[in-house]
């Protein structure tokens, strides 16, 4: 396939929240990559819309702002419509250079991918650039979506990415707030989709860098990914630190009778903590085990 055969079999998908200083530049620049280019307007309050559909995309305008796994999930919609062999997304925001979609979008095009993640830590160069809060938080998140989904992702939380057809048919999951791309791994791998990774380049000096406070950000993400992993990972989350607590209980309430045994006195302090990590620890451990069986359950 030939590059401009290639251009022709993207789609690309962008959405956009009060973009309308850079939404133009970023819809001309990905035109040039793909033959098709959707903006999913997510509520914007200024002139996103008129200026994505100027620059020649297509445009869906959302009446309020929804959240960003709610214009991607009508965004995966549409293009799944399309049927192109590829779809990218990629932010509205100036962050993602538009000429690395060929790049990221090759994988899939190859056959050799279902999911391509555009990761910034693939590269060392790149990811010193990276600001040292934005590093640590993804560390963070990072680690989270990993135990998630049991695979490894330098990059889990990258807004820059290529689907299949394959891929865009098990879109199939509930996706609210900023959690899309956590849940996406998760959630393809859990159903043995190809998931591979490419080095991308990421500009940091955009206009409206911070749209929502980037703790708080965090947080909410960080927040959708503790609720993904006890769903997909009960035993884990609940199961191993039930158990741990069973076994401290069972030592403290061992140390309790001993102290009886010598001194004929009970020691309140030890077999109140005590009986609460058993109380504790046996009531995680079932729920870890009542949830895995519904998880189970809900796999077949």
């Amino acid at each position: 396939m030939d590059t401009a055969d290639a251009n022709t079999a993207i789609t690309a998908i962008i959405p956009a929240y009060n973009e309308g200083l850079v939404i133009g530049s970023v819809v001309l620049n990905a035109r040039r990559f793909a033959g098709h280019v959707i903006v999913v307007d997510d509520g914007s309050k200024d002139n996103t819309s008129e200026i994505a559909h100027l620059a020649g995309a297509e445009v869906i305008t959302l009446e309020e702002n929804a959240g960003k796994s709610h214009a991607m999930m009508i965004a995966f919609a549409r293009a799944k419509e399309i049927g192109s062999p590829a779809t990218v997304m990629l932010d509205g925001d100036g962050q993602h250079d538009p000429a690395e979609i060929p790049a990221v979008a090759a994988p899939v095009l190859a056959g050799a991918a279902d999911l391509v993640v555009g990761s910034r830590f693939l590269n060392a160069k790149d990811s010193e650039e990276i600001p040292g809060y934005r590093q640590f938080g993804q560390k963070v998140l990072n680690k989270a979506t990993n135990v998630s989904s049991g695979m490894k992702c330098s990059d889990s939380q990258s807004g820059y990415r290529a689907l299949s057809r394959k891929a865009l048919e098990n879109m199939d999951f509930a996706a609210n707030g900023y959690g899309i791309e956590s849940e996406m791994l998760a959630h393809f791998a859990e159903r043995g989709l190809v998931i591979t990774e490419v080095p991308i380049t990421v500009t940091y000096e955009v206009p409206h860098k911070h749209k929502m406070n980037p703790v708080k950000h965090g947080l909410s993400v960080l927040g959708g990914i503790i609720q993904l992993v006890s769903i997909k990972r009960p035993l884990m989350c609940f199961g191993v630190p039930g158990f741990i607590l069973t076994v401290v209980g069972i030592f403290m309430a061992v140390q309790a009778f001993d102290i009886v045994a010598k001194t004929g006195i009970w020691s309140t302090n030890v077999t109140l903590v005590a009986m609460m990590m058993l109380m504790l620890g046996m009531l995680l451990v079932i729920t870890a085990l009542i949830l895995y069986s519904i998880s189970a359950l809900m796999r077949k």
